[in-house]
């Protein structure tokens, strides 16, 4: 039985044009309901370890957050590296696409796709 928690308790927060462009693009891309967001890291990148953010399927492990509308899975052990961040969109003449502001991050790289703690 899965438990959704409430967005008090969620790791991680959305900026207002963070969610316009997820909602615009799980409607372009036609997303069935049975999926959410996946939001993780993984090892790599050049800083050490990269964000994960895309649409997917609940798997065995994950956690599950209702984050403005936006059903969000994460897996338990990423929330040591994602506490507490926030995720933008930038759609300016200078860079455009999903940035990540992340308090437990030591360093990150130049694109701000990759960090290490």
């Amino acid at each position: 039985m899965s438990t959704v928690v409430d967005t008090l308790q969620a790791p991680v927060t959305f900026t207002e044009g963070a969610v316009k462009e997820l909602f615009k693009l799980r409607d372009q891309q036609e997303i069935g309901d049975d999926f959410g967001l996946r939001i993780g890291v993984e090892g790599g990148g050049c800083s050490g370890m990269s964000y994960v953010l895309g649409f997917d399927q609940k798997k065995e492990g994950d956690q599950e957050f209702l984050i403005n509308g936006l059903t969000v899975f994460m897996h338990k052990a990423h929330g040591l590296y994602l506490l507490g961040m926030q995720i933008d969109f930038q759609d300016g003449l200078n860079a455009r696409g999903f940035t990540f502001n992340n308090p437990n991050a030591a360093s990150t790289c130049g694109c701000g796709s990759s960090f290490s703690v």
